[in-house]
C-alpha cells in the first residue's frame, strides 16, 4: 500500500485517454471522498454532477469543449468526468470571507477538487482538473440554474500511454520556509 505522500507526488493531468469506461461505483467513490472534504464553518458549497453517459458526454464533447474552448478537446476522450457546481455558503463563512477579502467558496471547492484527483488516481483513474470551458453551454445541457457557477470540470479516465513525463517543481526553497517567509 502506498503512502499519501507516494499518491500526491503520482498524480498528473492526463490530456489522453482509453476508450475504456469508468465503473460508476469508482465515480461514486471519488465523489464521496469530496463530499467528506474540509469546508469553511462546513458550508459544503459544493454539488458534484457525475456524467458517465456517454449521449451527454457527447453534447459536452460537440459544444462545451469547441470553438473557443478547443483548447481543452483532449477531454472529448475521457470515460467521465465530474462537473463541481458552487451553492451557497453559510452565512458565518460568507461573512468571514467579505471581512478578510477571501473566497472560501473557492477555497473549498479547490479543497473538494483536489479530493476528487487523489481519490481517483487511489483508485487507478487519472484525471484533468478543467477551468476552461463554455460554461452557458454546459449549464444548458446540465439543467445547472442561472444562479449557480460551474467552477470545474474534472476529466476522469484511463491513459492511453503509460508514458506520463515528470513534471517539473519549483526548487523547495522557493516554495517552503520555516517561521517566516524567507
Amino acid at each position: 500500500m502506498r503512502t499519501f505522500i507516494e499518491l500526491a507526488k503520482s498524480r498528473r493531468s492526463i490530456r489522453a485517454y482509453t476508450t475504456r469506461p469508468v465503473k460508476r461505483e469508482l465515480l461514486e467513490s471519488c465523489a464521496e471522498a469530496a463530499r467528506h472534504a474540509p469546508s469553511a464553518c462546513n458550508s459544503q458549497p459544493w454539488k458534484f454532477i457525475i456524467i458517465d453517459d456517454d449521449a451527454v458526454k457527447n453534447k459536452m464533447a460537440e459544444s462545451v469543449f469547441s470553438g473557443f474552448h478547443k483548447m481543452c478537446s483532449f477531454a472529448r476522450e475521457a470515460a467521465a468526468f465530474i462537473v463541481i457546481v458552487a451553492e451557497k455558503m453559510a452565512l458565518p463563512a460568507w461573512i468571514g470571507g467579505k471581512l478578510r477579502n477571501t473566497d472560501f467558496k473557492r477555497i473549498d471547492t479547490g479543497i473538494a477538487c483536489s479530493h476528487i484527483v487523489l481519490a481517483a488516481k487511489d483508485l487507478g483513474i487519472d484525471s484533468c482538473i478543467l477551468g476552461w470551458f463554455n460554461e452557458r453551454k454546459l449549464k444548458k445541457i446540465l439543467h445547472v440554474p442561472p444562479s449557480r457557477k460551474i467552477e470545474l470540470v474534472i476529466a476522469l479516465g484511463y491513459p492511453a500511454s503509460n508514458n506520463i513525463p515528470e513534471r517539473p517543481l519549483k526548487d523547495k526553497s522557493l516554495t517552503v520556509s520555516f517561521n517566516g517567509y524567507k
